[in-house]
């Protein structure tokens, strides 16, 4: 690995150029109150004249820019830096309001750009605030043509030395002025600025994969981050700052601080395992530049293995896509770029998270010798479980949730308060339980066949039934770790087809526990018409055979979920037979939601679609064409 105090600058040579030299060049001064109207707003034309045209066809001229509006940038931070505090609050703050995470865009639009440089490009914008101002923005962090100081920051290619304080106060100077502009549009249209509502994070406890950072950790870190060959030497400012910033419980600015820094230490990684240094720096404005999405690929741009995934190994690298690819996970870095985050409510625990992670990666690539005993016990419990990580946001692990939920669902139907045996027996007209019978006979046969694909542990031979589809079953099997990286798209297929199967289990037994709550009251409460009565009788009945076909599906699911990857052994003909018998398996499950629903209660038509739906099943285990079966 390059030797990290050696990288002078993550700046390609015309970058650094645009960033640090050219706004220097022009030497004019500008009193401030040219470029401020008497009321304290900003003068818009007094900075969009600075941007200059190319006479060819009158797009941005952005060098000639840049040096133009250097001296303006001075102006404004000098003029900044003669305020106090409480001067810049009174005069400006009112001029921020419009940045809690609007949805400008949706005043003129209904589709909003997801990058930003087709964001300032759009023509709705433009009505807005002006094709002038956006363009004074490309020049400052809309193109990779121009500054670029969004990107450059963001992607971690920036030192602290190398941003001019003249471009902080800057940004801040034009998000004031937009501002302002946004205040005129919305009364000359009449128009109201309505705010996007903030992702609110639920379910932290499945984030929580490292153990909470105490003082004595984040001390080691500090450490740690001096010596460590994953940290740049000319990013240490940045991540002391992160430290810091979550010791003063900043846990929005510990992560914004350290996310960049991430890809940076992932970036020095990336081109020495994989011999490119020079992807090192940033790339030119007509090149892709070396982001998390192409260091976290399998494949680099040239179709070689990317040997990023061999270094950090499996648990590091299902952290990176669970935190920040995939999905259903929270997408931190995306949604922080984004402003789609409440700041000042950032939760700790995924603070936690990011930094107990980044220790992690610190320690790893420091010299092991440099710790203490001491040490070495309290970053042993973070090590541990770095090493054991598995991904929680992939739709594998999500499957796998759905399916212990769903079963904690059904084990709840044993206790669902229903009329006596005896009492129910009263109503005339209503056939006995033979047809239940068969259907759990069928069921029986079925996991017969299965059980020799199950944990034997976990399985009870006395009853077939209820001792083997059980809870502890499906949570044994679940525990099975399963690759996740890299899906091939067949897996990716056929998990999100179980997934659909599983959601409509769950919505069956919801449906069942509702269903049955309801009639027993009413049984209770003598409301019951005769015609209900008798619907409450089959639904007893119906009760008996679908929670263990409900169960045999949920099992079903879990072991060819197992298997997944054995669906690349299949050839196209038998991949597409497969895919459609578990297609007419979730049409069986959604027929099941239908039929059970409060207003079609139709339980009989339950007993011949299952019985159909287990003679498939059978079929399909006989001729041994499930997954399953392959993996043996």
């Amino acid at each position: 690995m390059a030797l990290p105090d050696l990288v002078t600058t993550c700046l390609s040579q015309p970058v650094h150029y645009a960033i640090c030299k050219l706004g220097f060049e022009k030497e004019d001064t500008y009193d401030i109150n040219s470029i401020l109207c008497g009321n304290g707003e900003v003068c818009w034309q007094a900075v969009t004249e600075h941007v200059c045209y190319l006479e060819s066809d009158q797009s941005v001229d952005y060098i000639r820019s840049i040096r133009s509006l250097g001296p303006v940038c001075e102006s404004v931070n000098s003029y900044f830096k003669s305020l106090t505090k409480e001067q810049f609050v009174i005069q400006y703050v009112s001029c921020f309001h419009w940045t809690n995470c609007t949805e400008v865009y949706l005043l003129k639009g209904n589709d909003c750009p997801f990058l930003l440089r087709d964001l300032l490009a759009s023509e709705q914008l433009a009505d807005v605030f002006g094709q002038a101002v956006m363009n004074v923005l490309r020049v400052f962090i809309g193109s990779p043509h121009g500054l670029n100081l969004r990107n450059v920051l963001w992607h971690g290619f920036v030192s602290p030395q190398e941003i001019p304080a003249k471009y902080c106060a800057m940004l801040l100077f034009l998000t004031a002025g937009l501002g302002q502009l946004l205040q005129t549009y919305l009364l000359q249209t009449k128009s109201v600025l309505v705010h996007r509502s903030y992702v609110i994070f639920i379910s932290l406890e499945e984030l929580d994969a490292f153990p909470d950072l105490n003082n004595e950790i984040l001390s080691i870190a500090e450490e740690l981050v001096k010596l460590s060959r994953f940290v740049l030497k000319i990013m240490l400012p940045f991540w002391v700052a992160a430290l810091t910033a979550f010791k003063q419980s900043r846990y929005a600015d510990s992560v914004i601080l350290l996310l960049p820094q991430l890809e940076a230490g992932l970036r020095l990684l990336f081109t020495t395992t994989n011999k490119c240094p020079n992807r090192l720096l940033t790339a030119e404005s007509s090149a892709l530049y070396t982001t998390f999405d192409e260091m976290l690929a399998k494949h680099l741009d040239n179709e070689e293995v990317n040997q990023l995934p061999v270094v950090l190994e499996e648990p590091a690298m299902d952290f990176l896509w669970d935190f920040l690819n995939y999905q259903e996970g929270p997408r931190i870095r995306d949604r922080l770029s984004h402003g789609e985050i409440n700041l000042e409510t950032f939760p700790r625990e995924i603070a936690n998270q990011i930094v107990g992670f980044a220790i992690t990666i610190l320690c790893r690539f420091s010299d092991k010798n440099m710790f203490s005993l001491k040490e070495h016990m309290l970053i042993k419990p973070l090590m541990n479980c770095a090493s054991c990580y598995q991904s929680r946001f992939h739709p594998i692990s999500q499957l796998k949730k759905q399916v212990l939920e769903c079963m904690k669902s059904i084990r709840l139907w044993p206790e669902l308060e229903t009329v006596p045996e005896e009492q129910v027996q009263k109503i005339k007209g209503v056939e006995g339980n033979a047809e239940a019978n068969t259907l759990i006979l069928m069921i029986s046969e079925i996991i017969s066949q299965l059980q020799h694909y199950m944990p034997q542990n976990c399985c009870s031979s006395d009853d077939p039934i209820n001792g083997v589809l059980t809870e502890r079953l499906l949570v044994e099997l679940c525990d099975t770790r399963i690759c996740t990286l890299y899906s091939s798209r067949p897996v990716l297929e056929v998990v999100a087809v179980l997934r659909k199967i599983s959601t409509q289990c769950h919505q069956v037994s919801q449906q069942v526990i509702a269903g049955a709550g309801l009639r027993y009251t009413q049984w209770l409460n003598k409301t019951l018409r005769s015609r209900q009565r008798h619907n409450y009788r089959r639904m007893l009945n119906s009760i008996k055979f679908l929670s263990p076909v409900l169960r045999l599906i949920l099992l079903l699911i879990t072991l060819e979920l197992v298997s997944v990857h054995s669906v690349c052994k299949k050839n196209p003909f038998d991949y597409q037979q497969y895919l459609k018998f578990l297609k007419s398996v979730l049409q069986y499950t959604e027929n099941l939601v239908t039929y059970t629903s409060p207003d079609k209660n139709k339980w009989d038509e339950t007993v011949e679609l299952t019985k159909k739906t287990l003679i498939k099943i059978r079929k399909i285990s006989d001729r041994k064409l499930m997954l399953m079966h392959l993996a043996t």
